[in-house]
């Protein structure tokens, strides 16, 4: 009879929020003896956790999990592109078991039945905040699932559904175990942060001594007593925003917001079915600056929205430069199966939108060089995400940077730095997204 553990591979596509799924259905078959395997040779059975928010993403999604099946015959697919399983089915019938996203109790339980458990308490250990996908000194912590906007763009709230916060101190909980685990930075993360609590009318839990709100501000006050880095990604524009940013300029989380703007028109807004007051947008974004100099902003932005005028284009690139956005990604619009925005009029033709696309980054990267270049001679708070091969340096990011997406800080030094280690940079130079920077001495 054999006592090899059986082992469980995992190919995780998407967002921060899927991977956040992928780490607690490790998390749980890790504690149940499961094995892990970073191949598909050596495992028995893969789960593909999969994305279905863009047509390109389902495709990618797709062929991921035909490379799964091709390499190793035993296949359970999760995910957003779950909710599509008659899709999965047609291309790929000999799929084991599908589920939605965030079902781990399905894909568990699919992968009993399919490879069932042998389980010793005694050698079988989950390490001290769970199982992560991400390196050791960073994490990303989910606060809620679903979202209650209605973005005519976005399938998101069909699949994932309407707003759902978790408890304070569930959360509180979570990320203290994570900073003891040594994690130096939590990356909050959500469809919709900043509306944290809206649906359980902010209510309190018990977090130690004292109860805590389930409320976006509270969070982030106690989460910034941690003492690790807290980096806050997807937050709408609303007016309480304006008290957390009070935080930031105190030095209790960073001085970093992610907002997906979108765009700046009021006509494309209105269609998108997203706030559309402009001036209002910029005045907030004035005042947080005035209370916050070093806030950085990183946005996402469409292109080629149905109805998007020259004009409206205009309009965009005007916001960017006037609203001094530290960090943007832009998408070409897709005519994503079951969005309300397939059935509005006046779809752009894709020459223009791949037109608006490069003009778009051609201002981008502009305005990320005039940033770069202001930067050259100060000193800032650095941590070390590891050795770069590519670059033959280590690879730093600033407060201003979130891992995977914005810039890189390359430090030469014959002392070997370990990751997560925190320290201050003096720039010294860089172009793009990429900077130069070197040790200050102490």
């Amino acid at each position: 009879m054999s006592t090899k553990a059986p082992t469980i591979g995992v190919v995780s596509l998407g967002c921060p929020k899927a991977l956040v799924d992928s780490e607690r259905i490790i998390t749980r078959l890790r504690s149940e003896g499961y094995s892990l395997s970073a191949t598909y040779e050596g495992a028995d059975l893969v789960v593909v956790n999969t994305c279905g928010f863009l047509d390109s993403a389902k495709a990618e999604s797709l062929d991921a999990i035909g490379e799964a099946i091709a390499e190793n015959g035993k296949v359970i697919v999760t995910g957003c592109l779950g909710k599509e399983e008659s899709l999965i089915r047609a291309a790929h019938p000999k799929v084991l078991e599908i589920t939605g996203p965030h079902q781990y109790e399905a894909v568990v339980g699919a992968v009993h039945t399919h490879l069932p458990q042998l389980h010793d308490p005694k050698i079988d250990l989950v390490p001290e905040g769970g199982y992560r996908l991400t390196p050791r000194h960073y994490a990303y912590l989910k606060i809620s699932e679903g979202c209650n906007n209605r973005c005519t763009f976005c399938i998101i709230p069909s699949i994932r559904g309407d707003l759902v916060s978790r408890p304070a101190n569930a959360v509180l909980k979570e990320a203290e175990s994570l900073v003891k685990a040594g994690v130096k930075e939590l990356l909050v993360i959500s469809q919709d942060t900043s509306a944290y609590g809206v649906d359980v009318k902010y209510a309190e839990s018990k977090w130690k001594d004292r109860m805590v709100r389930a409320k976006f501000y509270d969070l982030c006050k106690e989460l910034g007593e941690l003492g690790a880095w807290v980096r806050l990604h997807y937050v709408y524009p609303y007016p309480h925003v304006d008290e957390v940013v009070g935080l930031m300029a105190e030095g209790k989380i960073l001085p970093y917001l992610d907002i997906p703007f979108q765009h700046a028109s009021p006509n494309v807004l209105k269609a998108m079915r997203r706030p559309a007051n402009q001036d209002k947008v910029l005045d907030r974004i004035k005042k947080w600056r005035d209370i916050c100099p070093d806030l950085t902003i990183r946005s996402s932005f469409i292109v080629g929205f149905p109805g998007e005028t020259e004009d409206d284009f205009e309009t965009l690139l005007d916001f960017i430069e006037e609203a001094e956005i530290d960090r943007a990604g832009v998408f070409k619009y897709e005519n994503v199966e079951g969005a309300p925005s397939r059935d509005l009029p006046d779809h752009v033709d894709q020459d223009d939108v791949n037109d608006r696309y490069d003009r778009f980054m051609e201002v981008q990267t502009t305005l990320a060089h005039a940033r770069l270049q202001s930067m050259i001679g100060k000193t800032v708070d650095g941590i070390c995400d590891g050795w770069d091969e590519d670059a033959e340096a280590y690879a730093f990011r600033t407060k201003a940077d979130a891992p995977e997406i914005d810039g890189v800080t390359y430090v030469d030094s014959d002392d070997e730095i370990a990751e997560g280690t925190i320290t201050q940079l003096e720039i010294l130079g860089g172009e793009g997204h990429e900077m130069v920077g070197a040790l200050v001495e102490k």
